[in-house]
Order: structure tokens, then sequence, then C-alpha cells
């Protein structure tokens, strides 16, 4: 009989959770079992609880357990795996691509065109133990709190965003203060941008923005972002501006206050088509990037940034053991929350 484990996994089509017994995974050759010590939820993990439209698209077989940001300590290496140990502190890159695609042999397997998610496409990491590639185990350093650590996976998200573009010394708007851009607002700062300023219309979320040193925090449903940039010093605009909302407003704003030659991020999904003024792309000379998943080197430079003093914790607002589980999706739904940690511990 194998052994059962618990895991939180989505049951069928259709809204909401369950904590299940299932079994053990068993690691195969050139895969890493990984015993599961703190998770953090996820947006992703909220559109598959709530079982919205992307999560009725992407989520084609349940029963499946959920999750993807955590980390742990090696349990078990399956054959052929060299260079790893048992008891090493872990997390995992959540993005299994297929190693033999152009964008896999030039370096950039974040637009590898056969990616399978871990938590979407396969079992997850909220259960007592995962496996993974070898390939995907990242090495963590044990100078770093694992509650940090757990949501490593949305700050490279953040990091890529953040960091795709030279931040020294430049004026930076991020429109959307969910908890990948109040981070990326911390990276900025950290990376030594002017002036960071974030929007959004969730004061809550604004207050935590403050908590990571914005220079200002524009709810713009009632303050006037212009105004609060002559406050702020600028003369002609953006240079660097990231979109986290997915929302056309947001974005149309985000380009109407840009400098000629400003440069974009694009990182939130929108839930319908978003429409695009393009006289104002093309005249003000605007660059735009798409932004999806991390690089691999993401995870060193995560690692760098904070033990060199970039201090994440205000991101942090709720903390549950995972038996609690619906009590974290509640507080990301409530819209009153940072990122929320589950404790896997016995």
């Amino acid at each position: 009989m194998k052994e059962l484990m618990d895991a939180i996994v989505k049951p069928a089509a259709g809204p909401g959770l369950e904590l299940r017994k299932v079994p053990v995974p068993v690691p195969g050759p050139g895969e890493v079992l990984i015993k599961v010590h703190k998770t953090a939820i996820c947006g992703t993990d909220v559109h598959i609880y709530n079982w919205d439209p992307w999560a009725r698209e992407h989520i084609t077989h349940p029963p499946m357990t959920i999750g993807h940001e955590y980390v742990g300590e090696i349990a078990a290496l399956g054959a052929g795996v060299e260079g790893l140990a048992i008891g090493q502190r872990v997390s995992g890159e959540g993005h299994i691509t297929c190693h033999h695609c152009r964008n896999c042999h030039t370096g950039n397997i974040q637009w590898c065109r056969n990616t399978k998610s871990v938590g979407v496409d396969r079992d997850g990491a909220f259960a007592e133990y995962v496996c993974i590639p070898e390939t995907n185990v990242i090495l963590i350093d044990e100078s770093l709190d694992e509650d940090v650590v757990a949501f490593f996976d949305a700050f490279g998200n953040a990091t890529h965003t953040a960091l795709m573009w030279d931040l020294v010394g430049e004026d930076v708007l991020i429109t959307g203060a969910g908890p990948i851009g109040i981070i990326a607002a911390g990276i900025c700062k950290y990376a030594g941008a002017r002036r960071v300023i974030i929007t959004d219309l969730n004061d809550y979320r604004l207050q935590l923005a403050r908590k990571m040193g914005v220079n200002a925090a524009v709810n713009t449903a009632r303050e006037d972002l212009t105004a609060v940039m002559k406050q702020e010093g600028l003369t002609e605009g953006f240079d660097v501006g990231l979109e986290m909302s997915g929302s056309s407003a947001a974005f149309r704003q985000m380009c109407g206050v840009m400098r000629n030659g400003g440069k974009i991020s694009l990182l939130g999904l929108g839930k319908d088509t978003m429409e695009v003024d393009m006289n104002a792309i093309i005249c003000k000379g605007l660059t735009l990037q798409g932004i999806y998943g991390r690089k691999m080197d993401n995870w060193h430079q995560m690692s760098y940034m904070v033990q060199g003093g970039l201090d994440l914790h205000p991101v942090i607002t709720h903390r549950y053991h995972y038996t609690d589980f619906e009590k974290g999706f509640a507080a990301m739904n409530s819209g009153q929350s940072g990122k929320v940690i589950l404790s896997w511990a016995d």
C-alpha cells in the first residue's frame, strides 16, 4: 500500500478546494522528492479556488494538488540524480520546460513553448511532499527566512519585471499594488530608482506599499496622479513603467504619463481583451516588454538582494497552518492581505 500524505486538492470542476489524503509521490529517474516546510498562496491559486474563467481554461484534469510557491528540504532522490543531497534546503522553479526547443537551447527557458506548470498542469506543492525534476531544484541558503523563501516564485516574477530595465536614478510608475507589485516597488528602491510611485484602488495594499518604501502610493479613484508627479518633482514623465494590474484604464494612464522613449514591463494579465492606444505608444516611442515567469538567474538575484538588505517581511500579512487553508484563501479573496503563508509543520 502506498504511503499517504495531506494535500490541498482541486477535487472537481467548480469552486473550492479540499484537504485530502493522497499518495506520496515517488521520484522517478532524474526527479527529486521535496518535503514541504512552508507554502505561499498565489493569485493563480485564488483563480483555481474561485474557478474563474482562467481556471476553467487551464485546469483540465482535476482532481489535482495545487500550489507552486514553497520551500522545503530534499527527502529522496530518484535514480541518476547527482549534485544534490537529502536534507538540503530547496525551493523549485515552477515552470517545467522541454529542454529541446529553440528558447530552451538559447537560455530563454521562460519562453519555452512546451512549458508545464507545477500546481496547474501537474500536481503541485500544497502538500506534505512535492516531486519535481532535478533541473528545477533551487538550493536555498540556510541564512534565508523560510517565510520569505516560500514566495520566491512570486518574488521572481517581480524581479524579472523590475530588472528588465536599468533603474538607477530613474522614476518608476507601478500600476497595481497586489503582492507582486508591492514586491517590485521594494526591488526598484533597492536597485537605485530615484522615485517609485504605485497606483491602485485598494487602500490596504497601498499602505503595504508605503511600508516597502515607495515615494507615493496613489488611489486613482480619488487622487490626481499628475498632481502627485508634480509634487515629487517629475517634469517629463516616468522613465520606467511596471504594469501589474491587467487593467485597461491603468495601462492607458501609464502610457499617458511616460516620458518620450520610456520603457514598460507588462506582467498583469487582464480578465478581458485590453484596449491599447497605439498612437500614444508610437508617438512617444515607448518600448513594451511582455514578462512571463522568471529567468533562472533571478533565483540567485533574489537570494543576494535579501542577503544584501532587501526586507520583504512587510509583504507578509497572514500566517496559517495548512489545515486552516480556507482562512488563507478568505484573506486573499478579501483584498485585505499581502502574502499569505501556510505552514506544513506537524
